[in-house]
């Protein structure tokens, strides 16, 4: 295995892809260089003397300048290196995208539910959904009701550890915090589903609706909408409690624009025309169930993977996250994109240094143009409250190697391969073009991922090299490891482990591969995700303008 690596040749910094020590000598360019300092696994270090103001070249764009003399061999920190990044304009300088060969997959399918609108879902989910924040007691409410008497509760370990040790207490056990394990074993008796057909009903909750912008509210029922309209949804119940901001015409406006035939059952309630709590609960109740018979009679059928519509999302991202699981699961774009299929690119702060990449990109003017004006209007927005995409590094991502937001960014831009953009969307917009398209959301795990599959993502690829437990209520959310260390410390949460290209075991185009077979038998049924085993269902709408 290689010890460092050069991305690019047009870059001056090379990765360490294990600890080098001072002392140590590497190959710069042909020629012998003793390291004058430490450079831990992941981190960079510059293959040319930097001047204060000379640039740093990486992935062969601009990620930042030095604000000190670095010398030769000498590791990039944040006190060395600020960000910077190249501008960018709308003018396209297209270039013609040769696709791979994915016609070993044009045959292949993938068992999902078929819906009356041409979609197609890998998931079968009941949503129980408030408008306003108010109505989240009354949702949980039905979550208690519904869960655990149809077969859909997660099993509670926990409670049932801490279930144990009360009964051995109150059997007079003299020391029940340290009971063996065959004294605290019970066997447990999980119910069958009793609709064989349904995966699951989804109870979300949120802080919105009311109190915020009007624009806030509105971004809110858009996002509703799209999971509404989503394939993986069956049909939902949706509490109002009728005098906010989010209103339940807001949602039918929006759902039309999605989708102006939309039949799905849909039940709406307003607690304040329904009277009492206890009217309001008995109708949802009631009707509810009704509904969950009528998506019971949805079956799984062939679909080809041009029914895919895949999220492209990174989190708890290090320095390796742009040489193996991003570009890995790039390359699933570019084969999803060959083969009719749509993928979503998100995250606009993390796309900072290398927009005119994918200016150059667009398929038409129009995207082009989109994509410029929803950059130009991100950055004006943070600015307004005195931050800047040169704050989104983590205190996790800069530990582990990523020292600026442009080194950031051009790294997070490698899970959108290197097919044409074929439509740009502003956040709550849903995905109609088939290709790569473009989401405008933050960087932030869970309002990125919930923004994602409220523009109809019905899959998720996640990639993370320091590990987070990310998942959504109605879309499976594949984690993939950006190294095998993490793979092995943290295997409950981690799906697929990216960490052999690093040492050359695997190819990119090998593993993308290998991916998308994995997410055949995910999309179909036969596998379940971590986050979904663990019941990971996070639902986190942005509030536009307040996050990275």
């Amino acid at each position: 295995m290689a010890k460092v690596l050069q991305i690019d040749p047009r870059d001056n910094v090379l990765i360490a892809l294990e600890d080098l020590h001072r002392g140590d000598t590497v190959t710069i360019g042909g020629e012998p260089c003793t390291l004058p300092v430490d450079v831990p696994c992941k981190h960079k270090f510059v293959t040319e003397d930097r001047k204060p103001g000379d640039p740093v070249i990486m992935y062969g764009v601009l990620v930042g300048r030095a604000s000190e003399a670095v010398p030769r061999g000498g590791a990039v920190t944040v006190r060395n290196l600020r960000h910077d990044s190249e501008g960018f304009s709308a003018t396209r300088h297209a270039h013609p995208w040769t696709p791979p060969d994915a016609s070993k997959w044009r045959n292949k399918t993938f068992m999902g539910y078929h819906r009356a609108d041409g979609q197609v879902g890998t998931r079968n989910y009941w949503v129980v959904v408030p408008l306003v924040f108010c109505e989240n007691r009354n949702v949980l409410s039905l979550q208690q009701a519904f869960e655990e008497e149809l077969g859909y509760g997660t099993p509670q370990k926990y409670r049932r550890q801490v279930t144990q040790l009360a009964r051995l207490y109150r059997e007079g056990h003299a020391d029940p915090a340290h009971a063996s394990a065959e004294q605290l074993a019970q066997t447990e008796q999980i119910p069958k589903p009793l609709f064989e057909n349904v995966d699951g009903v989804r109870f979300l909750t949120h802080q919105g609706g009311c109190g915020g912008t009007r624009e806030d509210s509105e971004n809110l029922c858009g996002l509703i909408a799209g999971y509404l309209h989503h394939p993986n949804v069956a049909g939902a119940t949706v509490l109002s409690l009728g005098c906010q901001h989010a209103q339940s015409a807001i949602l039918m406006n929006e759902l039309r624009r999605r989708n102006a035939g939309f039949s799905k059952p849909l039940v709406v309630l307003d607690q304040q025309q329904a009277g009492t709590e206890t009217e309001l609960m008995d109708r949802a109740i009631r009707e509810t169930f009704q509904g969950l018979i009528e998506a019971n009679r949805c079956r799984r059928s062939p679909a080809p993977l041009s029914k895919l519509t895949i999220g492209l999302k990174c989190g708890g991202s290090d320095g390796f996250s742009g040489i193996t699981a991003n570009p890995a699961i790039g390359h699933v774009s570019d084969l999803i994109a060959a083969l009719g299929g749509k993928s979503i690119l998100s995250e606009f702060p993390e796309l900072c240094g290398v927009e005119q990449s994918l200016i150059d990109r667009c398929a038409t003017q129009e995207a082009a143009d989109k994509f410029v004006a929803l950059m130009h209007d991100y950055a004006a927005r943070a600015k307004a409250v005195r931050s800047g995409f040169e704050m989104n590094p983590s205190p996790g991502n800069i530990q582990d190697g990523l020292i600026t937001d442009a080194m950031k960014s051009a790294g997070a831009a490698r899970k959108s391969g290197t097919s044409p953009v074929t439509d740009v969307l502003d956040y709550p917009e849903y995905a109609v073009t088939p290709g790569l398209n473009l989401l405008c959301t933050p960087g932030n795990d869970v309002e990125c991922v919930t923004a994602q599959v409220g523009a109809g993502a019905n899959i998720v690829l996640f990639t993370t090299g320091l590990g987070t437990p990310t998942g959504n209520p109605i879309a499976p959310v594949v984690k993939l490891a950006t190294n095998s260390a993490l793979a092995k410390r943290m295997p409950d949460i981690i799906d697929i482990d990216t960490g052999a290209i690093v040492d050359g075991a695997s190819g990119i185009p090998t593993m993308g591969e290998q991916i998308l077979e994995r997410i055949l038998h995910i999309a179909g049924g036969e596998l379940k995700t971590k986050a979904e085993q663990l019941g990971q269902n996070d639902f986190i709408p942005w509030k536009r303008g307040v996050s990275l």
